[in-house]
């Protein structure tokens, strides 16, 4: 790999001391890749009955799993979210607290959705995750992932986080403060943060790491829980920024991790001058001492009592149109009506209860269709995630002829009833279909054709 910076050596010879060779070795190992179970779509339990990949267990995360399969993008798994590709470092901050079912969740910085989809996972039915991004093409990338893993009572936003403080004041239980950093935590997997690396970045890193935990104290609830997370190992990014939140923010403290995280990584590290008595409780991720890149967390609790905030109403629901119920009906098993709301004249299926100015939305629960004259267009994020409640399933096999039509865009026969049918694969949906006397005609999105 490329030369390091030489100010950046320096300053890791300092920080590992006798460790120093060992980081330097692993930066020329190959890179650990990992996946999680979309345990929103189906059990670990019943993914390993039909887990085709050479996979070794994560200790850290209930659902995650080593691999090193090849092209495990272009397999119907994957196209199904079943499993969510993610590097094994990067899914350790997630895990730092145990989330209650029903929470407000917000990821601040989200893309391209990776923490935010895993933090979704240990949400129930009437859990709510804000999954933000400010860079609009990121955005979009976002939204597609949680479009993939089919899940519901998901918000994606594309703001700052000022506007968020603004919108979401004292909203969230739990808020992900995945911060922008200067990666040096990346430099084996991206060689291009090696290039990108300066002593300056790291100083404009750490400047807008503290405006962006600012913003995020404003969005949190009396008794929240703030994860601080970065993928680099600089003291100034890290236990500095630590170190500064608490001497300004006195109702906070940090506090400990799961043991499985905490025996899966080192302490925190500690510095002259720092006042903070535990910030051997955050949390360092090696790339000599773990299977991964660096990453480095923080949990931060806002010790006031937790205040029992009135239960969020979202305003009187503008009328739906009898198409939708009709396409609904036709459509599925079963579905909640108070949660069939319009989103900028989309219908869409989220829990009413959370109240989101529309205007802030760049996505927002799961897109049902468009209406047309007379008639529903339903959108591939429709059947992704309510594909379990279809009346007419289709499911296939991963090996079979039908499904690798399916997915290259064409048409298959099947005996399924005529109508709209979701496409499955093992039991989980993979995107929709229009059955007319014994042809299932594609509806799977171009954009992701297997060319």
């Amino acid at each position: 790999m490329k030369a390091l910076p030489e100010k950046f050596a320096e300053r890791m010879k300092l920080l590992l001391g006798d460790d120093y060779d060992n980081y330097i070795a692993s930066l020329n190992e190959k890179p650990v890749r990992a996946f999680r179970v979309n345990t929103d779509k189906i059990s670990v339990e019943d993914f390993l009955k039909i887990n085709p990949f050479d996979t070794q267990k994560i200790p850290y995360v209930d659902n995650g799993f080593y691999f090193e399969d090849e092209k495990i993008g272009n397999h119907p798994y994957h196209h199904a979210g079943m499993i969510y590709v993610q590097e094994p470092g990067a899914m350790m901050p997630a895990e730092c607290v145990e989330i209650d079912p029903d929470w407000f969740v917000l990821d601040m910085c989200a893309a391209p959705g990776g923490k935010s989809t895993q933090l979704k996972n240990k949400l129930g039915e009437n859990g709510i995750l804000v999954s933000n991004e400010i860079i609009p093409s990121r955005c979009k990338i976002l939204t597609g992932n949680v479009e993939r893993l089919g899940l519901k009572n998901v918000v994606t936003t594309c703001m700052d986080t000022k506007k968020l403080a603004q919108n979401f004041p004292e909203t969230f239980d739990l808020i992900m403060v995945d911060a922008p950093c200067s990666g040096e935590g990346m430099f084996r997997k991206e060689e291009i943060a090696i290039d990108e690396w300066s002593e300056e970045n790291v100083k404009n890193c750490a400047d807008r790491q503290r405006e962006i935990l600012e913003n995020a104290v404003k969005c949190l609830k009396s008794g929240g829980y703030i994860v601080y997370a970065t993928c680099t190992f600089s003291l100034d990014e890290n236990e500095k920024i630590i170190d500064y939140f608490l001497k300004n923010h006195p109702d906070f403290e940090i506090v400990r991790v799961p043991e499985a995280v905490e025996k899966s990584t080192c302490d925190g590290v500690n510095f002259e001058g720092c006042e903070c008595e535990n910030i051997r409780f955050a949390r360092r991720f090696y790339p000599h001492k773990n299977k991964g890149e660096g990453q480095f967390a923080a949990v931060l609790h806002n010790t006031n009592s937790p205040f029992n905030y009135p239960a969020q109403r979202g305003k009187s629901k503008a009328k739906i149109d009898k198409v939708i119920y009709d396409f609904l009906d036709d459509t599925l098993v079963d579905y909640d009506s108070e949660k069939v709301i319009l989103n900028k004249g989309t219908p869409v299926y989220i829990d009413p209860d959370f109240e989101v100015r529309k205007s802030t939305v760049f996505s927002m629960g799961i897109n049902i269709g468009e209406v047309r004259k007379n008639y529903l267009q339903p959108h591939h994020q429709f059947f992704m995630g309510m594909g379990k409640d279809f009346k007419r399933k289709i499911d296939l096999s991963p090996e079979c002829d039908e499904i690798k039509k399916y997915l290259h865009g064409e048409e298959f026969e099947t005996d399924c009833p005529n109508g709209w049918a979701v496409v499955m694969v093992d039991g989980c949906a993979l995107g929709g279909a229009k059955v007319v006397n014994g042809r299932a005609k594609n509806h799977y999105p171009k954009g992701l054709r297997i060319k």
